[in-house]
């Protein structure tokens, strides 16, 4: 889950065997260089769905309803494919279908067609990339846009698809379709599996988000306990000063702290926050590269958050830099404001050039305080993203409530929800809740989410666990075959979704999480005819 909401600003046939030391027909270790440039290289056409903008007809909330359609895309990889292997549906997610091919070449769609001679296919979400129901997204627009609607997609889609070239039907419940989803597209995974498991056979749910929260200070949690210390204990300290001189109104000082900062145009405190906060994850917006943007896989993934740390804790610093430590110090009873120079050059050097010269209080820059650039309804994913969020997601990123923080006390709940405010007035039809009615996401399980055939993988180091299955606010957890569930040590956010055509050679952590991913998957296939005879029965 990520987001970014201002336009300057936004940025993302044979394979490994299944079992250790055991060699499947058809499958081999060793894929050659040229092999994985070829299918890294894979480019898919897009393909289109007439699906229904409305599922619900009966259903007040959606009134007045329309029983017109739209085109959503899809790509599909029938490259591993052979008769009477099953489909593995990949959820979007918030984004467009093309940004999501990495999982069709190289990643676990990849890793789960060629174990079981699949077909793999990514479904856009509505209201992303280019499948949107309407030509703008106006409030009365996007009341189409929750998760039941979503989700329902999934169930229409698998029981209507057609693959061009394949001369069978693949349709659900006839042929298993196993939907692999990561983040938001994770619980929505989650949640088709509970409500459509008549037709949907099984889901892995990846660093899914199941649980809604208003206020999530827990993002920051695992950057607290994990990153490293020295840059760690710095930004808090720094932070704790800054907000007390927040807590005094010495707007003298807090002038001079974001001057120090090349930051002194900025004048609403919480944009200023924000900000500073980018290299970490500011609330709702990182145009820069963080922790949850850390991988395993070099590719896909980033250094920033590293590079970041090793600039605060800089001890070559020139003395021009240092000496900025001490600036401030008038105004915390002489102490210095430690590896404040190096944190502020950071931030002149790698965001500021970011505004490519506009005005640093500008929605081209750093600002937020725009009501007329929020109402622009056309659409975008920043515009959908924002809609759920506002609306039935929440976890609002916010500085927790006590203890040490990274990111400035005046970043609360109030600040992401004038956003919303401003962004989505109400319509003739639709209008917002107050904050986000939490009961619509909620309503399917939270913590206690259960469903036959869904797997729960997590990353032990994900700034979005403790909204995740493995939440430390949830129970003890217990995998079984019908209800498996895997944590993997010191990963982050749905890092099991990326591979490099060899298993084998992944990091020990990874291999061993994509090889239970293909046990459970294989699992159950074996029983997948029985299954199948009992929903016939059910539907006799």
């Amino acid at each position: 889950m990520r987001l970014m909401l201002f336009g300057s600003l936004v940025a993302l046939p044979l394979a490994c065997a299944v079992v250790r030391g055991q060699l499947l027909p058809s499958q081999t270790l060793g894929h050659s260089l040229e092999r994985r440039q070829d299918r890294s290289a894979l480019t898919y056409p897009a393909n289109t769905i007439d699906m229904p903008i409305d599922h619900f007809l009966d259903n007040p909330r959606y009134a007045p309803h329309t029983n017109a359609t739209f085109a959503q895309r899809y790509y599909f990889d029938s490259t591993y494919y052979k008769p009477g292997g099953p489909v593995f549906l990949y959820i979007g997610g918030e984004t467009s279908g093309p940004s999501r091919f990495s999982n069709l070449r190289t990643g676990i769609i990849q890793i789960l067609m060629s174990a079981t001679n699949g077909l793999g296919v990514i479904l856009e979400n509505r209201y992303y990339g280019e499948s949107y129901p309407f030509n703008t997204s106006s409030t009365d627009q996007l009341a189409y846009l929750t998760t039941e609607q979503t989700i329902a997609d999934n169930a229409y889609f698998a029981t209507h698809a057609t693959f061009p070239g394949i001369p069978r039907n693949l349709s659900a419940p006839n042929t298993p379709w196993i939907l692999y989803g990561g983040s938001l597209a994770g619980a929505q995974t989650a949640f088709s599996i509970k409500q459509y498991g008549d037709v949907l056979y099984g889901g892995i749910a990846s660093s899914a988000v199941i649980e809604a929260v208003l206020a999530y200070p827990q993002w920051y949690a695992p950057i607290q306990k994990f990153a490293p210390q020295d840059c760690v204990t710095s930004i808090n300290s720094i932070i704790d000063k800054f907000d007390a001189l927040v807590a005094t109104n010495n707007t003298k000082a807090i002038q001079e702290f974001k001057t120090i900062f090349g930051l002194g145009a900025l004048t609403d405190n919480r944009d200023f926050a924000m900000t500073i906060a980018f290299p970490i994850g500011g609330p709702l917006n990182y145009p820069t590269n963080t922790w949850q943007e850390l991988n395993w896989n070099s590719t896909y993934g980033s250094q920033d958050f590293f590079h970041f740390c090793s600039n605060v804790t800089n001890l070559d610093a020139p003395e021009n830099i240092t000496q900025v430590d001490t600036l401030l110090s008038k105004y915390s009873n002489g102490e210095p404001w430690t590896n404040l120079g190096n944190y502020a050059q950071y931030v002149k050097q790698t965001l500021l050039p970011i505004c490519a010269g506009e005005p640093i209080d500008s929605t081209s820059c750093f600002g937020t305080q725009n009501q007329t650039f929020y109402a622009d309804p056309s659409n975008s994913v920043a515009r959908s993203y924002l809609y759920s969020t506002c609306t039935e997601q929440g976890a609002y990123q916010v500085a927790p409530p006590t203890g040490p923080s990274l990111i400035s006390r005046v970043l609360q709940v109030d600040y992401t929800q004038q956003w919303c405010e401003w962004a989505f007035p109400k319509g003739e039809y639709n209008s917002i809740p107050r904050t986000p009615d939490l009961s619509f996401y909620n309503h399917y399980g939270g913590f206690n989410f259960s469903a036959d055939r869904l797997a729960f993988i997590d990353g032990g180091i994900d700034v979005w666990l403790d909204v995740c299955y493995h939440s430390h606010n949830a129970s003890a957890r217990y995998s079984t075959d019908l209800h498996p569930e895997y944590l993997i040590a010191g990963a982050g956010h749905h890092w099991d979704s990326y591979g490099i055509l060899d298993v084998e050679a992944e990091p020990q952590f990874i291999r061993e999480a994509h090889l239970w991913e293909i046990r459970t998957v294989r699992k159950w296939l074996a029983n997948f005819n029985s299954w199948k005879s009992k929903v016939e029965h059910t539907e006799l």
